[in-house]
C-alpha cells in the first residue's frame, strides 16, 4: 500500500484570525462610516508603524463615531507626525537595560524577556513602537543568550514575557522557554504581559490553557485594557478559563487623552476589570515615545482623576498611578 501523505496541519483558529486582521486605514474607516477621516491618516506613520487590528476589536467600536476610544488607539493619524521636544525613540531606557540579545534587566530581581516584535495590534502610543525587534528578540535564538544570563544572575527569581506580546508566538515556541526555565533553580514566578486576551480573546485556545495550567511556577498574567468597551463576553470567557488554571490575573492601563481621561471613563475600566476577574494594577502615565505626543494628559490633571477615582471605587479597584523613569529602579508612583 502507498502511504498517504499527511494532511496540512491546519493553523489554529486565532492565527487564522490573527491573518485576517485590518491593515488599511480606509478600510477601517470606510467599515465604519468615516470615509472623510481618511484625509487625517499619516502616510508616513502608516508605513513607519502600520496599522493592524483584529476585526474582533473592530467590532467593538462605535461605527460613526470618529472619536471612538478604541479607533483612537489604533488609527495612525497626522498628530504622530509632529515632533515634540521630550519626546524619544526609546522613552524608557530599555536600551540601557540590555543583558543579553532579547533580555532587559531593569529592576532587582526580576528580568523581562522580549519574547518576540509580533502583535495583534499596532497601539499608537506604544512605548516599543521603535525598538529594534530585528536585533532584540529572545525567541528568535531559541532563548539561548536569555537563559544563559539567567543562569549567571541567580538572584533574578521572576522572569517576566514580554513583546511585542509574547502570546503572538506558537503555544509550542513558549513550551521551549518553559523547558530552559525548569533547569533554573532560582525562578519563583513567571510573569506574562500581553494584550491578545483583550484584543484576540481566541489566543486562549485548550492548547495554551493546557501549557500555562501545568506550568511548575505561580503565573501571574497582566493584560492590557484601556477602555471598558474592550471587555466583551469573549474577553470574559478567557479570563475565566485562565483563572480556572490558577493563573492570577491582573490590567495595566495608560491614561491617554480622548480614550480613558475621564473619571467615569476609569470608572468603568475598573468595574469591568472586577466582573471579568482582573484586578487593576498600574495606570501609566504615558510613556514620552516619539509619535504619542497627543496622548499625554498633563500630570496634574492625571493626579486630579486619580484623586477623583479613589471617591468613587474601593481602594482594591484603584490602579497605581506611576511613570516609568529611565534608569530607576522601580516604577515611580505619582
Amino acid at each position: 500500500m502507498i502511504p498517504l501523505p499527511a494532511p496540512a496541519r491546519q493553523p489554529a483558529r486565532w492565527q487564522a484570525l490573527w491573518r485576517e486582521a485590518i491593515r488599511d486605514p480606509r478600510e477601517l474607516l470606510e467599515a465604519h462610516g468615516l470615509p472623510a477621516l481618511a484625509a487625517r491618516v499619516s502616510a508616513t506613520a502608516q508605513a513607519q508603524f502600520p496599522l493592524r487590528v483584529p476585526r474582533g476589536y473592530v467590532a467593538r467600536m462605535r461605527p460613526g463615531d470618529p472619536a471612538d476610544p478604541l479607533l483612537r488607539q489604533v488609527l495612525p493619524l497626522d498628530e504622530e507626525d509632529r515632533v515634540v521636544p521630550g519626546f524619544s525613540l526609546d522613552a524608557v531606557g530599555d536600551a540601557a537595560a540590555r543583558g543579553s540579545s532579547g533580555l532587559l534587566h531593569k529592576y532587582h530581581g526580576r528580568a523581562l524577556l522580549v519574547a518576540t516584535g509580533s502583535c495583534a495590534i499596532h497601539c499608537r502610543y506604544c512605548f516599543r513602537r521603535h525598538f529594534p525587534y530585528a536585533e532584540e528578540n529572545a525567541a528568535a535564538g531559541g532563548w539561548k543568550p536569555a537563559l544563559d544570563y539567567l543562569r549567571a544572575h541567580p538572584s533574578v527569581g521572576e522572569v517576566i514575557l514580554s513583546g511585542g506580546d509574547p502570546l503572538s508566538l506558537a503555544t509550542a515556541k513558549l513550551a521551549e522557554l518553559d523547558d530552559g526555565l525548569r533547569a533554573l533553580p532560582q525562578v519563583r514566578r513567571l510573569r506574562i504581559h500581553t494584550r491578545l486576551p483583550v484584543v484576540l480573546p481566541e489566543r486562549i485556545d485548550a492548547d495554551f490553557l493546557d501549557w500555562i495550567g501545568a506550568l511548575p511556577w505561580p503565573v501571574v498574567l497582566v493584560l492590557h485594557a484601556n477602555h471598558a468597551n474592550e471587555i466583551d463576553a469573549a474577553v470574559r470567557e478567557a479570563c475565566a478559563a485562565l483563572r480556572a488554571r490558577g493563573v492570577h490575573l491582573l490590567n495595566q492601563a495608560v491614561l491617554l487623552r480622548g480614550v480613558n481621561d475621564s473619571v467615569e471613563a476609569l470608572e468603568a475600566l475598573s468595574e469591568a476589570l472586577f466582573d471579568a476577574g482582573v484586578l487593576p494594577y498600574y495606570l501609566h502615565q504615558l510613556d514620552r515615545v516619539q509619535g504619542a505626543a497627543h496622548f499625554e494628559v498633563p500630570e496634574a490633571e492625571s493626579l486630579a482623576l486619580l484623586a477623583a477615582l479613589r471617591a468613587r471605587l474601593p481602594g482594591f479597584l484603584v490602579p497605581k498611578l506611576v511613570r516609568e523613569v529611565a534608569g530607576a529602579p522601580a516604577k515611580t508612583p505619582l
